[in-house]
């Protein structure tokens, strides 16, 4: 199973919409292996060891700017065939005497031919490293910069049929891989045993990479938001926290759970995942196309105060999940993004910073129809759910 290149010939249709659209000539998308996706949606490629850009012309063909070390790479795997090496991008002080290397000036000079550059898009303008914005400040004298990046991540919002069969394939990997890791979390095991586990069927199964580094906390660890693991051996009677994100065509999942060493649970133990599981159903029902942030966080964010967790609640319950595990539009409490269909998302219900119990997740997916929210992981959901 994979995207078809038709489909990324579609996404550099919707981009040079866009520019018409904002009266701009060409686009530059930067990326890197952090911040990866706005470049994989139009690429289905991230570069290694160096970082790069996709230039998207008003009209005409698009090109990969990157470094002589990814340039093979991106013309076996990429999308998009035609590239440039420019200095920007490349390993600092590495030497390729054989390489073709064009400032970015001779890129754009020579890449988007016949037609004057006066109006650039960026997407990644705030992010992108100063040597970048100085290169294309001084090279392109006199053309105006154009902050893009907002409405050119609108465009990933809406998953196609090929996004959401990606994504929920790699939630059923996330499902298959979460049980070996319940398998591990035993007293005298640790936590790295536990994510090797995870990881090692994720991998069998054919993900192509991993959303986040995979969590596994235990005992006081739970108590931070995203703790990956360590050799802390895990002791009987303590919480564990595990996720993991598995990746299919570059599309994310994210699942995860929260147990206790040994499986006999205290009274308070039980409370605290009585409650979250509690709040993940009320999540679960407040996905209804529609509805804003502030109106699906609200009766989850109110059933937990009602508990007690107040000092707790460091994270919103439900954001977007696609070529990030969690990427924008966010359903906060100040959110009035409205859930659409095609939208996939995850409901991440979190405690962090408890006294005593320290801290805890469930979290699950769901892909967004008109007639309700279809869980793509139907297995952890009834799993989260058996805790109430």
């Amino acid at each position: 199973m994979e995207i078809p290149t038709s489909e990324f010939q579609a996404r550099v249709a919707r981009a040079q919409a866009l520019l018409r659209q904002h009266e701009l000539d060409a686009a530059l998308v930067y990326y890197d292996e952090l911040r990866s996706a706005n470049g994989v949606y139009l690429s289905n490629w991230v570069p290694q060891f160096e970082s790069g850009a996709v230039l998207v012309p008003r009209d005409g063909e698009p090109c990969i700017l990157g470094g002589p070390e990814s340039e093979p790479f991106a013309k076996a795997d990429a999308a998009i065939k035609r590239t440039y090496n420019v200095p920007v991008f490349m390993v600092p002080d590495e030497e390729y005497p054989s390489a073709r290397i064009l400032s970015v000036g001779q890129v754009m000079a020579e890449a988007l031919p016949g037609r004057p550059l006066r109006r650039l898009g960026v997407v990644g303008l705030g992010v992108m490293p100063h040597a970048l914005y100085a290169d294309l400040t001084q090279q392109l004298s006199g053309v105006e910069l154009v902050d893009i990046t907002e409405p050119y991540e609108r465009l990933r919002w809406f998953k196609s049929e090929a996004e959401v069969a990606s994504i929920r394939a790699a939630f059923g990997i996330a499902t298959q891989a979460l049980a070996p890791m319940s398998a591990q979390i035993v007293a005298g095991n640790n936590e790295l045993q536990v994510c090797a586990a995870g990881e090692a069927k994720a991998r069998a199964l054919g993900c192509s990479g991993f959303g986040y580094r995979t969590i596994v906390a235990s005992g006081p660890r739970t108590g931070s938001v995203v703790p990956t693991p360590t050799a802390r051996r895990l002791a009987d009677g303590e919480l564990v926290m595990f996720s993991i994100s598995p990746k299919v065509n570059g599309y994310a999942s994210s699942v995860g759970d929260t147990t206790v060493v040994g499986g006999k649970a205290t009274e308070a133990q039980k409370r605290l995942l009585s409650h979250m599981a509690h709040a993940y159903d009320i999540a679960r029902k407040q996905l209804v196309v529609g509805r804003t942030g502030v109106e699906m966080d609200a009766p989850i964010r109110a059933y937990l105060l009602e508990c007690g967790y107040a000092p707790y609640m460091l994270v919103p319950y439900i954001h977007t999940v696609g070529l990030f595990e969690a990427e924008g539009p966010f359903f906060g409490p100040r959110s009035h993004v409205t859930l659409q269909p095609h939208m996939t998302v995850c409901i991440d219900v979190s405690l962090f910073g408890m006294p005593d119990l320290h801290g805890a997740r469930f979290e699950s997916g769901f892909a967004i129809a008109e007639d309700g929210a279809l869980p793509l992981a139907p297995e952890i959901d009834e799993l989260i759910l058996s805790h109430r």
